[in-house]
């Protein structure tokens, strides 16, 4: 593959005894399917797929060396001769197009939800329920034997080479760590000490394997905890990893505990490349940059500024199997790109479901979800332009139908071009770009500013009319609530009204979070924000001069002071992302909000918002009451009586006025144009 625009991307990378064809790393992701030997096949479609669109080394997800590893009772492990069948299926899939790929080899250690963890103190992890048991000096050698076993099973089921996983947390990264590792023994103490079983596995892997073979070593390069290594031993360990016998150095930032984000929408692109790039300097092998890299044009940058050798992606291929070819032909503004959101693919792995993605749900579903030709093309009338009106035309289109799309406002996008001015994201705008550019290249006839009726669509003779009309924010009965300074979240994000100082958002769900996130930034500050500014702010040290590359955060100031609502009496924010909601409430518990539960609403008046909580009268002296109280399903065209020649479908926000849920609405705009 060759491109201008991407000379340092697209370049092939020579190892010695094998050659990369480009500089893209597809970076492991648990799928789910890797647990269950019936659900190989589909994995192989899944990792076949990525294959075919161009990318240079494929990592599988995590897989057990033994079965202390598991991360899950029964999860997927390597450690004897007949679980090389199911992997060949694997191997030879990617094989057939011309892709090479690893293994990944994960010890969960004290991380592992079951009963068998270890770890190398009796340090019991805050994910997990299981205390762990302090692995002995035989079960160390145990396990040195396992790594070893597992990659040379590996091979034996053709594998292209593995990578041990030796951050986030896991079994290595443990022993590597004072913070779990209390050892006295020759395995803890000074970092000569607590790199020895890191440095053994790679030893014992190479050994078993021979010089041919990729070994790429995950390194934990920022662990962004109390308790981390500092640069100096950072860089001692990739040192001795390379000396060891590794081919690759990829990088790693934080453990699963951190409480700072490193791979959701709001961290900056491209936000640790520095520290790739300074581990670079310091080692004589490849190393790769990772997290938060979601496009070409940032992969070209860190590679072409000389922070790495290679460029990891992980998500960015559940959201577009053909990245790599897309970028190389030029047809960068196709790529349906990887916004950090974490609905479908994070949260459904911590939850023990099989991932997918929010704006591409087919990934993982390859042999149940396809977009085939149709040979009885259809006369399909699509209304509303949001995510799920935009998902069920473009593929509807794609399949060869005849697709009108018709939304009464001035451009597409829906609820995603309100979510788009919320900080942090401003990658939701890539969304509505690709569906745009999808429009065009599926030949779907567009009608906005067009507020379409059910006797046009019937006067019309379409085959199927696509209800994506979505909802209408719902009102809540409080005296008061035409008050002048009652404003609802679509007046303050869409339409930008002037917003007082002092706000009472009414309604703790997502769009009241993000509301609140919205009205705390203050509109003077650029977006999307700077890394360094972001960095100050979690308290990141990306020079990593102190423990863990952790220092003191530095919020910025809070442009407004803000009360969040509720009536039910959960916490606020209890129904957001499972992987990225405590990132939402630490922002907004950052800027000083106070969030109550269990909020009577009494009256709005002049003086501001009147409310009872906990059978305490309380006056809330605000300037507006923002509502984000719910919504309702915009229906109507549903309505009247059934046409035997027009079949009328609802799909997203107008068949369910739940959250707004665009996961929901893509994933049921595809399914039903896949099936007409």
């Amino acid at each position: 593959m060759t491109n201008t625009a991407y000379p340092h991307l697209l370049a092939p990378l020579d190892l010695g005894f094998t050659t990369l064809k480009n500089r893209v790393i597809m970076g492991s992701m648990h799928t789910g399917l890797e647990d269950r030997f019936y659900h190989y096949g589909k994995l192989a479609a899944f990792y076949r797929e990525r294959a075919a669109g161009g990318v240079g080394l494929i990592v599988t997800g995590g897989i057990s060396p033994n079965r202390q590893g598991w991360l899950l009772p029964l999860g997927g492990t390597m450690n004897w001769i007949g679980d090389v069948l199911n992997h060949r299926r694997v191997t030879r899939a990617v094989h057939a197009e011309g892709g090479k790929i690893l293994m990944q080899i994960l010890h969960a250690g004290r991380y592992g939800y079951q009963p068998f963890v270890v770890s190398a103190s009796a340090v019991k992890s805050p994910i997990s329920p299981f205390t762990p048991r302090a692995l002995t000096e035989r079960g160390i050698a145990a396990t040195i034997r396992a790594y070893a076993r597992c990659a040379r099973l590996a091979k034996l089921a053709g594998y292209d080479g593995v990578e041990v996983m030796g951050s986030e947390g896991y079994l290595l990264n443990q022993f590597l760590c004072a913070r779990v590792n209390r050892r006295l023994d020759r395995w803890g103490g000074p970092i000569e000490n607590r790199m020895r079983l890191a440095l053994e596995v790679v030893r014992g892997i190479r050994q078993a394997v021979g010089p041919d073979f990729i070994l790429m070593y995950r390194h934990s390069v920022l662990d962004l905890v109390e308790g981390g290594n500092t640069w100096e031993e950072v860089v001692a360990v990739a040192r001795a990893l390379e000396a060891a016998g590794v081919t690759i150095l990829n990088t790693g930032y934080g453990w699963h505990e951190a409480r700072v984000p490193t791979i959701v929408t709001s961290v900056p692109r491209a936000a640790f490349a520095s520290v790739a790039g300074r581990l670079r300097r310091e080692v004589n092998i490849p190393v790769v940059a990772s997290n938060r890299i979601n496009m070409p044009m940032q992969a070209e940058e860190v590679l072409a500024r000389g922070d790495a050798d290679m460029v990891s992606m992980a998500r960015p291929f559940l959201a577009d199997a053909a990245f790599v070819a897309k970028a190389a032909a030029g047809r960068v503004d196709e790529i349906n790109t990887c916004i950090g959101c974490n609905q479908a693919c994070l949260d459904h792995t911590f939850s023990n479901r099989r991932a997918s993605c929010l704006v591409n749900p087919r990934a993982c579903h390859e042999t149940e979800l396809n977009y085939t030709k149709t040979d009885k093309p259809r006369k399909i009338a699509v209304v509303g332009a949001g995510p799920a009106g935009l998902s069920a035309a473009t593929v509807a289109a794609g399949r060869g139908h005849a697709v009108t799309l018709f939304d009464a406002a001035n451009e597409v996008g829906g609820q995603f071009n309100i979510a788009m001015q919320v900080p942090g994201k401003e990658e939701f705008r890539e969304t509505v770009r690709y569906f745009a550019r999808q429009l065009e290249t599926t030949g779907v006839r567009v009608e906005l500013n067009r507020r379409v009726t059910r006797a046009e669509l019937l006067a019309a003779c379409f085959d199927d009319v696509i209800v994506a009309t979505g909802v209408r924010m719902r009102m809540p009965a409080i005296p008061g609530i035409d008050h002048p300074k009652v404003l609802s979240y679509l007046q303050v994000l869409r339409d930008k009204a002037p917003v007082g100082r002092r706000v009472a958002i009414i309604g703790a769900g997502g769009i009241g979070f993000d509301t609140g996130e919205f009205l705390l930034h203050d509109p003077s500050h650029p977006l999307p924000q700077p890394i360094a500014a972001w960095a100050g702010e979690w308290g990141v040290d990306l020079e990593a001069t102190v423990e863990g590359g952790l220092v003191k955060p530095v919020p910025a100031r809070p442009y407004r002071q803000l009360y969040l609502l509720q009536r039910k009496s959960t916490r606020p924010g209890a129904g957001l992302g499972k992987t990225s909601g405590w990132v939402h409430r630490a922002a907004l518990a950052r800027g000083g909000v106070q969030m109550l539960a269990g909020v009577r609403y009494d009256r709005i008046d002049d003086a501001g918002l009147h409310i009872t909580v906990g059978g305490e009268q309380r006056l809330l002296a605000v300037d507006n009451v923002v509502i984000c109280a719910g919504q309702e399903s915009l229906d109507e065209l549903t309505a009247g009586e059934a046409s035997s020649a027009t079949a009328f479908h609802k799909i997203g926000g107008a068949a369910l006025a739940a959250e707004l849920d665009a996961k929901r609405a893509i994933r049921e705009g595809a399914a039903l144009a896949a099936r007409l």
